[in-house]
């Protein structure tokens, strides 16, 4: 075994997943000169470029893709098999990668995150906020977080929260100048506040409850978001209305500050759930996190 080539394996694999050098440098703590030299040696060793690379960008040869395929699987199984021997020593350790998308994060993500560096201070979780449906297993994630219905079939998945519902929402001061809507066909004269959808780049269209069945509305308005949360700042600044999921907004409400509109249009969501592939369950440091996961949210009542 060629020590030197073995120890530089996760760099190239860091390189190949975040697609440039000085990317990968930044996620692994070393200096770009580092990152570059460790690929030209293991390029040297094995008489191949793994690399093809401009001054714009860094693309994997098919002789890299390779060396990544095979490597990276092992690499990952001798981690987790360090990590159960630390574990049954008492000793949970290592980096936990997330991808979560951002509403998530106040909803479920937050609480569990301060619990975990409480009760497993050798553990870092990673939390990629991204609100496109991305490849956990391709991005190298141990896990993510999704609603129930856009999680593949062939994942692994733990409840995070209770199903919920989508509501229409807006400032007392907004509805004051603007007046109230009574019915869907209202929004057509309200300052609607939209969303762009990461993936597929269009306006999402608000899905409402019009009695027996459900009707997907297009909203106009001032302002645009990527995300559901900025939707509740600037439903809070009083620009108009918006379409969000109700625990972002449960304490506005609660505190006046937000008020429901059109209540019998809200469609209930499935939830939030937490998902792996099979291969990671035995991981230490992610049955940490489900366990605490479990404990903080069913003690807050979600």
């Amino acid at each position: 075994m060629d020590r030197d080539l073995l120890a530089h394996l996760p760099v190239i694999i860091a390189v190949a997943r975040r697609g440039g050098f000085a990317a990968a440098a930044a996620e692994l703590n070393m200096s770009p000169s580092a990152v570059s030299h460790a690929v030209r040696l293991v390029e040297d060793r094995l008489g191949t470029p793994l690399f093809t690379r401009t001054t714009r960008s860094v693309a994997v040869t098919e002789a890299g893709q390779a060396l990544i395929e095979a490597a990276e699987p092992a690499l990952r199984e001798i981690d987790e098999r360090i990590e159960r021997v630390k574990a049954a020593k008492g000793r949970v350790s290592g980096l936990l990668r997330l991808n979560v998308p951002s509403m998530s994060v106040p909803i479920a993500i937050t609480p569990v995150v301060r619990a975990m560096a409480k009760r497993f201070p050798d553990v870092t979780v990673e939390l990629f906020v991204d609100d496109a449906l991305t490849d956990i297993v391709a991005g190298s994630f141990d896990a993510g977080v999704r609603l129930g219905e856009m999680i593949a079939l062939d994942m692994v998945t733990v409840r995070l929260t209770p199903p919920f519902k989508t509501i229409i929402v807006a400032s007392p001061d907004y509805l004051t100048a603007q007046g109230r809507p009574t019915a869907i066909a209202d929004l057509a004269r309200h300052n609607c506040i939209g969303y762009r959808m990461a993936t597929a780049g269009n306006l999402y269209r608000w899905d409402l409850n019009d009695g027996k069945r459900v009707v997907a509305i297009d909203v106009s308005g001032s302002a645009i978001v990527s995300t559901t949360v900025y939707a509740r700042e600037l439903a809070l600044a009083g620009v108009g209305l918006a379409y969000i999921f109700e625990p972002l907004v449960r304490a506005d409400i609660a505190a006046g500050r937000l008020t429901q509109v059109l209540p019998r249009t809200a469609l209930e969501m499935p939830g939030l759930f937490l998902y792996y592939p099979a291969r990671a369950a035995m991981a230490p440091k992610l049955r940490a996190f489900i366990d605490t996961a479990r404990d903080i949210l069913r003690s807050r009542g979600r």
